[in-house]
């Protein structure tokens, strides 16, 4: 039982980039310390306003089969879940389950965000189920390649089903009980998903920037990046776009030209990218610092578009040179000395089995991109305002490297995907699906709605957020649009519920 604020712990990332960077594993990083605190802070107010009482919070394993789908295999794994009674109605109030995904969950998933608000007005029971395989639900072993076979989405929901059984007993739930799930990003995949695969467990689902839509070769995601950069409503710019273009041919240049020390020595690299495959991973953390800034726009991970536009922009400076800024800034704010475009310490950090790995998630989630999802995010078409040397082979080919998958069995891997669970026009009813304009993940999820009905699939579409907004705790300075689809999402559940 923790009575807050006792520890600590790592909310859920709500990142998911796919590539396999140190730009990446880093943002990462600093996204789940500044949810932490972010949600902390958010808790320890409202208890001191008296808002809300010091909520006690169940934490509990269960133990889910290991496969669900072999009846003949007996073995098992920890399952962590969360529980928080403070705002439950006994005995016919709702459930509202808020799903994990691809990191840790925390106390702070049933004690703070959005659903936390609706569940407090709605007299709601709050229930968080960590995801298999990732934080602390996982077994010693289960990070080895022979035993990833059982991290998929498929199990995943049925131990979503197996937990909503486990929780209806142990509270003495009816069919009185209505549960609403949510989630964001992958989880909010989960949660269409879950509502579709079972529909008489789960009454409605919301949906945040659910990326329901499975695809090999991303290139639409670094597409809208480009969009966002040029749109001046979050001090974005044509200007802005053209020259982190040229920033970037600048670079490859330099590289092609055999500049390769020059280069190191300019971006404060952690070594010399002499070879293709490190000039690759370099390439990759520099895109990944503007495609970062823009999916988590104004949500304080490290900068906003219009500060990079700022920063791109200022003519008094080559645009190589911005460039430059652009990563010291970045890494005075991650706290790292230097630049890591090592491909060989990427693949030793992706072939650490250790539980320890497993709080990070980066090999579970590049495991699931290979088998299920894809979402490699490309730069080999025009669109794109980043180096062509990200390709879908650089990518790919990791899977072949990190878990003998081919790169030939990918695209029958993606297709079974979208075939189960429907693309991004599922036959689902009664799933909410919420996107940021902003967010590149929109690109592969429900964005239009295609009737009025409130009992059918719903899309509310925010043009000026960013990835999961609407999840957050409402603050001051949150977007005009953004507190009116909080509003709308709120009437949804509403209407479910009554």
């Amino acid at each position: 039982m923790l009575l807050l604020p006792v520890r600590c712990l790592i909310l859920l990332l709500l990142l998911n980039f796919v590539g396999s960077g140190w730009v990446q594993r880093k943002t990462k990083e600093h996204v789940r310390e500044l949810q932490v605190h972010e949600a902390k802070q958010h808790v320890l107010m409202l208890m001191a306003s008296r808002h809300q009482p010091a909520a006690l919070v169940t934490e509990e394993n269960i133990h889910q089969p290991l496969d669900h789908f072999d009846r003949q295999n007996n073995e098992t794994f920890p399952q962590r879940f969360f529980v928080n009674e403070i705002f439950w109605q006994r005995p016919h109030g709702p459930v509202f389950l808020f799903i994990g995904g691809e990191g840790p969950i925390s106390e702070f998933s049933v004690l703070a965000g959005h659903h936390v608000d609706m569940a407090e007005a709605h007299g709601a029971l709050l229930v968080a189920l960590e995801h298999r395989f990732y934080g602390n639900s996982i077994n010693p072993d289960g990070l080895k390649t022979e035993n990833l076979s059982y991290l998929s989405s498929q199990q995943a929901l049925a131990d979503l089903a197996a937990f909503h059984h486990n929780i209806s007993e142990r509270y003495n739930l009816s069919i009185k009980n209505k549960w609403i799930s949510f989630g964001g990003s992958y989880p909010g995949a989960l949660s269409a998903w879950f509502r579709g695969k079972f529909p008489h467990l789960v009454f409605g689902a919301v949906a945040s920037s659910a990326p329901v839509r499975a695809k090999l070769d991303f290139s639409t995601y670094n597409k809208i990046v480009g969009l966002s950069l040029a749109n001046e409503a979050v001090g974005g710019s044509d200007n802005c776009v053209a020259d982190v273009r040229d920033a970037f041919d600048a670079v490859e240049a330099a590289l092609r030209g055999g500049n390769a020390s020059q280069v190191a020595t300019d971006f404060n690299c952690c070594e010399i990218p002499k070879d293709l495959d490190d000039q690759i991973e370099l390439m990759q953390n520099l895109a990944d610092i503007v495609m970062g800034t823009v999916q988590y726009n104004e949500e304080m991970v490290v900068m906003s578009i219009d500060k990079l536009c700022d920063i791109m922009t200022n003519k008094s400076e080559e645009v190589y040179d911005r460039l430059v800024k652009l990563v010291e800034i970045y890494r005075f704010r991650i706290a790292e000395p230097c630049l890591d475009v090592s491909l060989e310490q990427t693949l030793k950090d992706l072939m650490n089995t250790s539980l320890e790995s497993a709080l990070k998630s980066e090999r579970q989630w590049f495991y699931q991109t290979c088998t299920e999802f894809g979402y490699y995010q490309t730069c080999e078409v025009a669109s794109c305002p980043f180096s062509r040397m990200l390709t879908l082979q650089a990518q790919t080919k990791l899977c072949s490297m990190l878990f003998h998958i081919s790169q030939q069995s990918l695209p029958a891997h993606i297709a079974f995907t979208n075939s189960y669970y429907g693309e991004d026009h599922p036959r689902t009813h009664r799933v909410l699906y919420v996107n940021g304009g902003i967010d590149p993940w929109h690109g592969l999820s429900v964005v239009h709605n295609k009737t009025e009905d409130w009992d059918k699939d719903q899309a509310i579409f925010i043009e000026d957020t960013a990835h999961c907004a609407d999840m957050g705790v409402n603050k001051a300075t949150d977007r005009h649009t953004l507190k009116e689809a909080r509003r709308e999402i709120e009437m949804h559940v509403a209407k479910w519920l009554k």
